[in-house]
């Protein structure tokens, strides 16, 4: 028993070496990319108070413009994903990367609704492949067991987006305000998107392919990871593109996700335009207020993601999240005018919002074979961006029609509460890891 012990013991230390290894050459290229991604995706919410003002949007307008990214976002992901399959990760994410840096950069020269829609369409569409591809990249290097702290690691970047992009991009609209005869908003744009072309370029010469191209990793590393992976392999339910259109599990993940991005897109659209209402005047008081519910989001991710690895539980670490969500979202429409219980409301639902999105992306894995993660992933995912558009379109028309954003607010946490419960629907003994 003893001997046994010492080799099981020896064996996981060799894990978790080979582990350690894989995590420190990816994740912080992997994340700068990402973090910079959804910058790009939510600095135009940031924007708002001066956009809409020097362009004359309704909130309507803005809205449906910043919602246009999701519906490309949902028609292009499957479609992103098979050409990442066919072309190879490095040199399809760095292809998307450049794309939507220069797609992002292009949108200080909006002067009309016309454009702005364009231009948030065309950008969805180039970045409908990338958190997709780089999830059915991270399933191929991590078995299961390890993925949700991993999976958190790599999305930390969403609320880390706020907890630097709140700041920055309020001290941009702020300081750069009719600087070299640019407005504020057109800085922002410029210098948040610019460098993402510079990311594309260094991922398409350092980011591998795969783990058996990599020299930095043994014989023994590679198999030792061929072997974990491949026995999951095994277990897995879905092997065909038809098995994942007709499989009911698929459509409760789309109905589950619906809910995780209409909390997530909820928050990255219009937190600063509550935290505005609630009598927060300066652009860079909103920007610092906007970042601490992203970094009390950083630090419930995280713990959340060990959690469900230790206990090898899925399904709770998804739920309680999503409630949490649904409700801040809830107390933030109870009394918008009073900053500290819109901020309170915010706070919470940004720790379930950040959390809901990592640990959601544990259950596809389980049924989807590795042939199928790519088409799967994309289709859950473009499926579930509808909420994304849903989200801010329904706050702003809200808004224009009864000056106040509190009735959505109601219907987004209802339907996130739903969403919830749906979780407790998926077979624990499938979706918690053995």
């Amino acid at each position: 028993m003893s001997t046994a012990k010492t080799t099981a013991s020896l064996a996981l230390a060799e894990h978790d070496r080979t582990h350690s290894t894989v995590t420190w050459r990816l994740m912080p290229l992997l994340l700068i990319c990402y973090l910079f991604a959804h910058l790009d995706r939510i600095n135009i919410g940031f924007a708002k108070m001066q956009m809409s003002s020097d362009l004359h949007f309704s909130d309507t307008v803005y809205g449906f413009g910043a919602g246009l990214f999701f519906i490309a976002y949902a028609l292009f992901g499957v479609p992103s994903n098979i050409a990442l399959d066919r072309v190879g990760p490095r040199r399809w994410i760095a292809c998307l990367m450049v794309v939507w840096g220069i797609l992002s950069t292009s949108m200080m020269w909006v002067e009309s609704s016309t454009g702005f829609y364009v231009l948030r369409f065309l950008l969805g569409v180039a970045e409908a492949g990338f958190f997709p591809g780089i999830l059915v990249f991270l399933n191929r290097w991590y078995p299961a067991r390890r993925r949700a702290q991993v999976t958190a690691l790599f999305a930390i970047a969403v609320p880390m987006a706020g907890v630097i992009g709140g700041p920055l991009s309020g001290a941009i609209l702020e300081n750069f305000h009719a600087v070299g005869a640019l407005r504020g908003w057109q800085w922002m744009f410029l210098i948040e998107g610019a460098p993402v072309v510079l990311l594309g370029l260094v991922v398409l010469k350092y980011l591998p392919d795969s783990f058996e191209s990599v020299n930095w990793l043994t014989p023994e590393q590679k198999q030792q990871l061929h072997a974990q992976l491949s026995s999951e392999e095994q277990r897995k339910s879905i092997t065909s593109f038809a098995g994942i259109v007709r499989d009911p599990q698929v459509w409760l993940l789309v109905a589950i996700y619906f809910a995780v991005m209409l909390a997530v897109n909820t928050l990255a659209f219009w937190m600063p335009t509550l935290i505005h209402g609630a009598g927060v005047g300066r652009d860079s008081q909103v920007g610092l207020l906007s970042a601490v519910p992203y970094l009390a989001g950083c630090f419930f991710m995280i713990g959340c993601g060990r959690s469900s690895d230790r206990h090898r539980e899925r399904r709770w670490h998804l739920c309680v999240p999503l409630l949490m969500a649904a409700a801040g979202i809830a107390v933030a429409g109870l009394a918008p005018g009073n900053p500290l219980l819109v901020m309170g409301g915010l706070v919470v639902a940004g720790m379930g919002a950040s959390a809901a999105l990592p640990m959601f992306w544990q259950l596809p894995p389980a049924f989807l074979s590795n042939s199928t993660q790519a088409a799967g992933i994309a289709m859950i995912s473009s499926f579930g961006s509808v909420a994304a558009f849903l989200a801010p379109y329904l706050i702003g028309w809200m808004r224009d029609a009864t000056q106040s954003a509190s009735l959505a607010l109601y219907v987004l946490a209802l339907l996130i509460a739903l969403g919830a419960l749906l979780v407790l629907r998926t077979h624990a003994a499938i979706v918690n890891p053995n």
